[in-house]
């Protein structure tokens, strides 16, 4: 992927660290849980995972009987997916601006976490769209949500990877999902509402699908389908009249019309 943030060796090596234990798992649970909701998996399908990292949102559909591919821009991302998943993944190194895959060569593409840090996101959404044949699926930070605002703050005193990815809002998704496809089917939904507390009974409220329409939670999923729109035109006929004898008359008794 074309970064707006360059993923070096010392972030890969800190990422996975970040998330495996304490508040920030119980963040990605939520997210991944909302995620496989929209992609619906089933043995056979194939997911194409674009700036899929070190693999984490690969993780948990390694088990379900997909045909999983994962692409990143970065060496060391993909050398820690590669430890993490082995074999299990198909992984490539490219670009989502430029994706080295066919035409509907999945059924699903996933953008998690990725679509921010990319210097041309309409782009990346644009190649998704071609190589998926039933679904796009989008996972971002959202612009609105307190936490995001936090973590947009505190970038400004000291610079992480936060502070040059690009947060996006339910409506500026939408917005370019209609500047790219035309009114296509979209659903969305949010999670992480409450990001400052956890536990059991937070999980629980988290899976509500009134809690889950908000517009502020931290985290947006949204779902597209690339609907395909034909167009048709009338199909121009050549009549003709024929006339129908009735020999035991010797008689014309009427007309027939040919086309």
């Amino acid at each position: 992927m074309s970064m707006a943030y360059e993923f070096d060796f010392k972030v890969a090596q800190k990422y996975d660290a970040f998330f495996e234990k304490g508040r920030a798992r119980h963040y990605l649970n939520l997210e991944i849980k909302l995620i496989s909701s929209l992609i619906r998996p089933m043995p056979g399908k194939r997911l194409l995972d674009i700036g899929c990292g070190t693999g984490l949102s690969l993780e948990p559909f390694v088990d379900l009987g997909m045909n999983l591919t994962g692409i990143d821009s970065s060496a060391y991302m993909l050398d820690k997916a590669a430890e993490r998943l082995g074999h299990r993944v198909d992984l490539h190194r490219g670009m989502a601006e430029d994706l080295p895959f066919d035409d509907n060569a999945f059924d699903t593409a996933l953008l998690f976490f990725s679509l921010e840090f990319s210097d041309r996101p309409a782009k990346a959404i644009e190649e998704a769209c071609r190589v998926a044949r039933e679904q796009v699926v989008i996972g971002v930070h959202n612009r609105y949500a307190l936490q995001n605002m936090v973590r947009r703050v505190k970038g400004l005193f000291f610079p992480d990877m936060y502070s040059r990815a690009h947060f996006f809002s339910v409506w500026e998704l939408k917005t370019m999902m209609v500047s790219i496809l035309g009114k296509v089917p979209v659903t969305w939904r949010t999670t992480v509402q409450f990001p400052f507390i956890s536990g059991r009974l937070v999980s629980k409220a988290e899976s509500f699908s009134l809690v889950q329409y908000s517009y502020w939670g931290s985290f947006i999923g949204m779902c597209i389908k690339p609907v395909p729109k034909f167009r048709t035109r009338p199909l121009a006929l050549e009549t003709r009249s024929r006339k129908i004898y009735n020999p035991a008359t010797g008689l014309v008794s009427g007309f027939r019309v040919e086309e």
